[in-house]
């Protein structure tokens, strides 16, 4: 066995599949390529609701290659589904622009997608309604927020409170619809051969997708199994089952032969989920000194009429900051739109520019430096639930970020710094995220050779989790984390929950180190190893499914330098830096990349990200990543993430807490209260376009 080499908390080990994904050997669900393998293609609906009259495939099958046709009058049917959104080709209705209406089969990928050119459809349109507003007379309250967070908190008298405050901001703010878009676009391979069904998927948790595809198919989950061994990025989307799973299966169970299917690029926006847009009103109460006496919270967003969903972007209000006053709300209308679902940090990313923007036009207002004012509303206990936090760290981000960052050198004065036609621009906010836990099992095998293999479905969604797994185990096993190997990916191997809510490496390495701790025990006791060497399982049903006393959350502080074109309103992002309290850090390399990639997305959704629906056809009018705008390199010239050492005992073995998603939380509110330090100019809707800026700068 190798003897352990010299290691500490948060090395920055490299994550052990580099290589392979750099020289194009990892393999993706889409580079699956089995014998007979044919291709499919998604045909979208073109109109914003209705229903199909009629599908015409005649001129589809006459091109070369075309194997076959599947609508809602030929495909295989299936049960009714955990998620309504993978019912598809099961009736004639359209619910929305975009909805799966019919799937053309192929030789080819050419052939197929060259086939869906030639179905010819007709519908019976209905009357359509795909615009928010924030009196729309469908709005409803329900009963919960995404998460299962109740949609009302009320505490204490907050119009009472608010209207005695000596200084109070009521202001409200608007985020457009976002989307996923990760590198890999969604996609399956499906094979059935005796009676069992294997799914190559790009899936963020394949556990998920078997008991889905169970469900659907009426089949016992253990005649399926799904692989998800390399996924390229998710942010959410790839988190719940989806369509293309379902289609593929139902393809090969059609065809008698595997199938492929990957969503073009242009589909994704309608089928996987997005961010759904909000209108946001926040209220604040303070007193002379800055003290919140009360905070409001109100939430209007949408849903479609296929399921509900609904932005929890009220809840970080209810974590904090101090105030004896508070209430949070969530309003709902469900529209024709596809339906949204989780992006990075759902809610928090949302809830917490519009919060972190208030708070900023109160410290405006006050006369108060902004750090100040979140230092002097720091809650004893978590103002919502009255418990208290397993660790809080956001003052010591605050003050850290505002030492590194050089922000008390800055002159507070709106627009009074000029660089040439650059107007510059300080600002900062506030970050947080839930500590999430599911429950999980692993095992842990030691090999008389010495080898010694961690096993547990967990998917590497370009986390690292793989590297973050074997150096959990090495250190409960005290061996170098190069002896371990680890097998992840694949419902053939020990149960484990999907990769999303920041919770993964929580959940995965609480199994993996009850496993590997129980393995090092073993070893100490046996001298040689049995033949077939030693295994030791570990499930932490009892372990997370305690209620703990704590409130636990990650926190962290954003600082921005923003400059402004006064010429052309184009906003740059010179400087970004996070600081961050969430725990014991178990790799500072990879670590780095989670911080750092969801500060990026923070830029994309200050200033570039757009994705409005047009009323006139009811379909999302950036479909592509040309005219959908993400960050580039040069949108990113100087961005820095550093962490504070945190030590809490109430989390999990390892001591750690999330880091995937914080990183976007508080990022575009930051950009923005600097664009309104350099400008003068108080803006409230995202993205930040030099053409809403221009008018204010003309």
């Amino acid at each position: 066995m190798t003897t352990r080499a010299p290691q500490f908390p948060g090395a920055p080990v490299v994550r052990r599949e580099a290589r392979d994904k750099v020289t194009g050997t990892a393999r993706y669900a889409a580079d699956r390529a089995p014998a007979g393998c044919l291709y499919a293609w998604t045909v979208p609906a073109t109109v914003a609701a209705g229903r199909v009259t009629a599908v015409r495939a005649v001129d589809a099958l006459a091109v070369p290659g075309v194997h076959s046709v599947l609508t809602h009058d030929n495909a295989p049917g299936l049960q009714e589904p955990d998620d309504p959104i993978l019912a598809v080709l099961q009736d004639d209705r359209v619910p929305h622009h975009g909805w799966p209406i019919a799937l053309v089969i192929a030789e080819s990928l050419e052939a197929a997608r060259t086939g869906a050119g030639e179905l010819h459809v007709e519908y019976e349109r209905d009357p359509y309604d795909v615009t928010l507003t924030d009196d729309h007379p469908g709005l409803y309250t329900p009963e919960e927020a995404n998460g299962g967070h109740p949609a009302v908190r009320v505490r204490g008298d907050v119009e009472r409170a608010l209207a005695g405050a000596s200084v109070q901001v009521d202001a409200t703010y608007r985020t457009v619809a976002l989307h996923n878009h990760p590198m890999e676009p969604h996609a399956a391979t499906a094979v059935w051969a005796d009676g069992h069904l294997t799914v190559h998927d790009s899936s963020q948790g394949s556990t998920r997708v078997r008991e889905s595809l169970a469900r659907a198919f009426g089949l016992d989950p253990d005649r399926i199994t799904v692989v998800s061994e390399h996924v390229g990025g998710g942010f959410g989307s790839k988190g719940t089952t989806r369509p293309q799973a379902v289609l593929a299966a139902m393809a090969a169970r059609h065809t008698g032969r595997p199938v492929k299917l990957v969503f073009p690029r242009p589909q994704l926006a309608e089928v996987v989920g997005h961010r759904a847009p909000t209108i946001q009103r926040v209220r604040l109460g303070a007193d002379l000194d800055g003290v919140l006496t009360a905070v409001s919270h109100e939430i209007v967003t949408q849903t479609s009429t296929v399921k509900e969903f609904v932005e929890q972007a009220a809840v970080p209000a209810r974590v904090m900051y101090a105030s004896p006053h508070s209430r949070t709300a969530h309003r709902v209308t469900a529209l024709d739109v596809p339906s949204p679902s989780w992006m990075r940090a759902p809610g928090e990313a949302s809830g917490m520019y519009a919060l972190e923007s208030a708070m900023d036009e109160l410290a405006s207002a006050l006369g108060l430096d902004p750090v100040e004012l979140r230092l002097r509303n720091e809650p004893e206990t978590e103002p919502d639930s009255g418990r208290p936090f397993s660790s809080r760290g956001l003052a010591a981000c605050l003050r850290d970020g505002a030492a590194r960052f050089g922000w008390h050198d800055r002159d507070p004065r709106p627009a009074a710094r000029q660089e040439g036609r650059w107007l510059m621009g300080t600002g900062v906010a506030s970050a947080t995220y839930p500590v999430l836990v599911s429950r999980s099992t692993a095992s842990a095998h030691a090999a008389r050779d010495g080898a010694l293999r961690i096993a547990v479905n967990a998917t590497d969604i370009g986390t690292g989790a793989r590297t973050v797994l074997a150096q959990i185990a090495a250190e409960a096993l005290g061996v170098d984390p190069e002896a371990v190997r680890v097998d992840i990916g694949s419902t053939d191997l020990p149960a484990a929950p999907l990769a999303g809510g920041s919770s993964g490496t929580a959940s995965w390495g609480w199994a993996v180190h009850k496993a590997a701790t129980a393995l090092a025990a073993r070893l100490a006791e046996h001298r040689p190893l049995p033949a077939d060497g030693i295994t030791t399982t570990a499930d932490t049903e009892e372990e997370t499914g305690e209620e703990s006393p704590y409130a636990r959350h990650a926190f962290g502080a954003h600082f921005a330098e923003t400059a402004v074109d006064a010429v052309t309103g184009e906003v740059r992002v010179r400087r970004l830096l996070g600081v961050y309290a969430a725990g014991r850090i178990l790799n500072a390399r990879t670590a780095r990349s989670q911080f750092t990639g969801g500060m990026v997305m923070g830029i994309g959704m200050a200033l570039t990200e757009d994705c409005g629906i047009d009323p006139d056809f009811g379909d999302f009018t950036a479909r592509d990543l040309a005219s959908y705008h993400v960050p580039v390199c040069a949108d990113t010239a100087d961005i820095q993430a550093h962490w504070i050492e945190e030590d809490d005992r109430h989390l999990n073995p390892m001591g750690s807490k999330g880091i995937g998603e914080i990183g976007i939380v508080g990022t575009a509110a930051a950009i923005g209260n600097a664009v309104r330090h350099a400008t003068g100019a108080r803006l409230r809707e995202l993205p930040l376009t030099p053409d809403t800026l221009l008018p204010y700068l003309l």
